[in-house]
């Protein structure tokens, strides 16, 4: 009988300094996992950790470099003795200016690409060898909803989270026989610090077009990564899981 324990389970998390991150680390420790919050806010990922107790621990990584990235799984192997679980979480999100794609930045637009794809691909070849000894594991790419409705104004968000769902795919073909399954979590509009900010009224944005009319939490998305990442989702790879409320971006 399989299910939804954790128990034992070494769980890297990036961007895990708050957010939709932190909720994912706790929801893990919750479950029974020891979990490396890492971000590159240092201070928050040691809050999260503190959060967690005994079984959490932090980092600072800087996921668009290589040599931080190798930090961060040497980080895991010290302090965990290794890592099961890769959730892919840090991205540009909630400073990004919503504007006409031909008015884009061209700094801001290699900027976004250089933490929400180059940051997944370097993450994800780092801890592919840790997840391989340890007998097969999970990666879990955080993607967003936006990808399926284009969301206007801000296309370099969209097209960054498009290319990890991409990426997703072709990791899974390749780590597949290494028994390291890849999927993709998509949320929808998601209360955290970051969407609050980021718009007017966030709290009823779009939900007149959703078919659960309500604000999404971060406990309504956190379900999916611990499902992703458990023995009942152990023929799962390549795939995109999106959790949105039924909501229809505009």
């Amino acid at each position: 009988m399989t299910d939804l324990s954790l128990a034992g389970k070494r769980v890297v998390v990036t961007g895990a300094g708050g957010g939709l991150g932190r909720a994912f680390a706790l929801a893990f420790a919750h479950a029974g996992a020891k979990v490396l919050a890492a971000d590159i806010n240092a201070a928050g990922a040691d809050e999260t950790a503190d959060m967690i107790g005994e079984n959490g621990f932090s980092c600072a990584v800087n996921v668009t470099d290589r040599a931080s990235c190798t930090a961060l799984a040497e980080s895991a192997i010290a302090q965990m003795g290794g890592a099961d679980v890769l959730i892919n979480n840090a991205a540009l999100y909630g400073t990004l200016e919503r504007r006409p794609f031909a008015e884009i930045d061209e700094d801001v637009w290699d900027k976004v690409m250089a933490v929400n794809v180059k940051g997944v691909w370097q993450a994800s070849r780092t801890f592919a060898p840790l997840l391989k000894a340890a007998g097969g594991g999970s990666i879990i790419n955080v993607a967003s909803a936006t990808v399926f409705s284009g969301s206007p104004m801000w296309m370099h968000y969209v097209a960054s989270k498009g290319a990890v769902i991409a990426m997703s795919r072709t990791m899974a073909r390749e780590l597949g026989g290494d028994n390291v399954r890849v999927n993709v979590m998509a949320p929808g509009f998601t209360m955290t610090e970051a969407s609050l900010a980021l718009i007017d009224n966030a709290r009823s944005y779009g939900v007149d077009r959703a078919a659960l009319k309500r604000a999404l939490e971060t406990d309504d998305i956190v379900g999916g990564a611990l499902f992703l990442a458990s023995p009942l989702a152990s023929a799962m790879t390549g795939q995109t899981l999106v959790i949105d409320g039924g909501r229809q971006f505009i």
